[in-house]
């Protein structure tokens, strides 16, 4: 996030898109209600007519995919009618010119012709985030988890840049992420294109200094994604593969895919909590600590950088991440972890390497305190960034165009299929799934279906059907509901019995490798109820 989670409370129009929010990031949703009670108002942009979008004085009911075609639509009316931050776009911005005769050609009427929101409306919400004195972007991964998901974040921070919505309290692009320590994995360089702190692997003055960090040889290209890793593993040319902390085989696209390419390997080792779907199908499984048995560090959405402690002993044999990695390198014979005797010595070590850490330490981060960068000793931190400059100079428009995703609805599969989360299981339930008040919550999945839809589609409220495409099938309780728009059906992707990612898979954004999770074209067929 550019701002931190108190700044939920300041905006006087909010923007949120592609955010199941209250159901995803219940806590962080307070403070968007909070600043509702306080006057603001705001915008939701949502396929499904979310609890979010009830809350919304304009809602933005977009087809499945589209978000880039009501994005340009919207820059189109913020530079014709004038609302753009001329000031910041002279002195902190480059390529606008370019931008903005590319938009031109983005009416609100071709958008709606793309996307389905009324052009009025489109026109109502740029006037409105135009017009904002403190306008606020907040997203999730209905943004990402396309092919497009770069081009539709790209097109934000256009908007973004159009009025000067950045670097000031109540503003911003704050893209809420999806588990507690992913901001943390990327600050440690767990990404195939970064060392800690975002250094790139492709700069040899990088190269350099982490050779002489390591005492080893490092490459001077990227690594591969999960993604190439597992087609690799499908074709044989992986051998071996080390899991840590995923249940690979319950949220990867392609179940069927996953499951060769897992089957496929010489030798899978997973780290966990639990024997997962993932762990039945390693041959080695290490048995590793839960929060509340770990020391550690988490650094959260909003890069704030906090301590864990461990309140009870270890359960088992049962050991922490960086103790179990730790070890096997030693015993792989691999240089430079003989030094680690605790969560301190690593998170030490990362800060000495990260330009985003340098000025922290252990010891410093007791309470909590200390939003990265913090550069040096002494430095406060900073909740909000780009106040005075961006990073590499200049914030650059993007000139962007509208595609449609990898597969669109046909007559073989007519409806549009898109998953997400609920807010009784968490991701893959690994943890919800084996407490037993959850089933109480939500005791199985269900398919949600227009009521317009179940009646034409030949379908039972609380009945069964076979949803299929491409890739499989799935057998699922079919709920009538007007939370999803009619032609479009959701479902979350948790459960094992109900594994809806044997039918996702159908592309990848080129420059992520990130699944287009959030659309798959589907057919639906009545079927009777299966036997217990």
């Amino acid at each position: 996030m550019s701002n931190p989670l108190a700044d939920m409370e300041k905006p006087d129009v909010i923007f949120a898109i592609g955010t199941n929010m209250t159901e995803c990031h219940p806590v962080a949703a307070t403070r968007l209600k909070r600043a509702l009670r306080n006057g603001a108002k705001m915008i939701v942009a949502d396929p499904r007519k979310i609890p979010l979008a009830e809350m919304a004085h304009l809602y933005l009911p977009l087809r499945v995919g589209t978000d880039v075609a009501l994005l340009l639509g919207m820059a189109h009316v913020i530079a014709r009618d004038g609302l753009i931050d001329r000031e910041f776009i002279d002195a902190r911005t480059a390529d606008f010119d370019a931008f903005v005769e590319h938009v031109k050609q983005f009416t609100p009427e071709w958008s709606e012709s793309i996307c389905g929101v009324p052009a009025a409306d489109i026109e109502k919400a740029a006037h409105w985030y135009g017009k904002a004195e403190r306008g606020a972007i907040y997203y999730t991964l209905g943004i990402t988890e396309h092919i497009c998901g770069v081009d539709n974040v790209q097109s934000l921070c256009n908007l973004v840049l159009m009025t000067g919505n950045i670097g000031k309290e109540g503003t911003g692009i704050n893209p809420m992420r999806g588990q507690n320590n992913i901001q943390g994995a990327g600050d440690a360089g767990a990404l195939p294109n970064n060392y800690v702190g975002f250094q790139p692997v492709t700069d040899p003055e990088n190269q350099a200094k982490f050779e002489k960090a390591y005492g080893a040889k490092v490459d001077l290209e990227k690594g591969i994604t999960k993604v190439r890793a597992l087609e690799r593993a499908a074709e044989g040319e992986m051998k071996a593969m080390m899991i840590a902390g995923e249940n690979t085989v319950v949220t990867d696209p392609d179940r069927k895919h996953c499951e060769h390419a897992l089957e496929n390997l010489d030798h899978l080792v997973v780290i966990d909590l639990f024997r997962t779907e993932t762990a039945e199908f390693a041959d080695v499984v290490l048995p590793a600590t839960s929060w509340g048995e770990t020391d550690g560090v988490y650094s959260n959405t909003e890069r704030r950088v906090q301590r864990v402690r461990a309140a009870v002993k270890p359960q088992g044999q049962a050991k922490p991440e960086w103790w179990i990695i730790s070890e096997i390198a030693k015993r792989a014979g691999i240089a430079g972890f003989d030094h680690f005797e605790s969560a301190k010595d690593v998170f030490n070590e990362l800060c000495s390497l990260s330009a985003t850490y340098k000025g922290l330490d252990w010891d410093l981060i007791d309470k909590g305190e200390y939003h990265w960068p913090v550069p040096e000793k002494g430095h406060p931190g900073e909740p909000i960034l780009h106040s005075k400059e961006f990073k590499n100079g200049r914030g650059l428009f993007r000139v962007i165009g509208y595609r449609d995703p990898a597969e669109v609805v046909s007559e073989d599969f007519p409806v549009w299929l898109t998953t997400g989360r609920r807010l009784q299981n968490y991701h893959s339930r690994t943890m919800t799934g084996r407490a037993a008040g959850i089933d109480y919550l939500q005791p199985e999945e269900f398919l949600e279906v227009h009521p317009d839809n179940v009646s034409a589609w030949g379908l039972t409220d609380g009945g069964w059907c076979r949803m299929s495409s491409p890739r499989g099938a799935v057998e699922i309780k079919v709920k009538a509901t007007a939370t999803s728009p009619r032609g479009t059906v959701f479902c979350s992707f948790g459960f094992n019995n109900v594994p809806i990612n044997n039918l996702t898979g159908s592309g990848y954004d080129p420059v992520t490798e990130t699944a287009e999770l959030k659309v798959c074209p589907v057919k639906l067929e009545p079927i009777a109820a299966p036997s217990a």
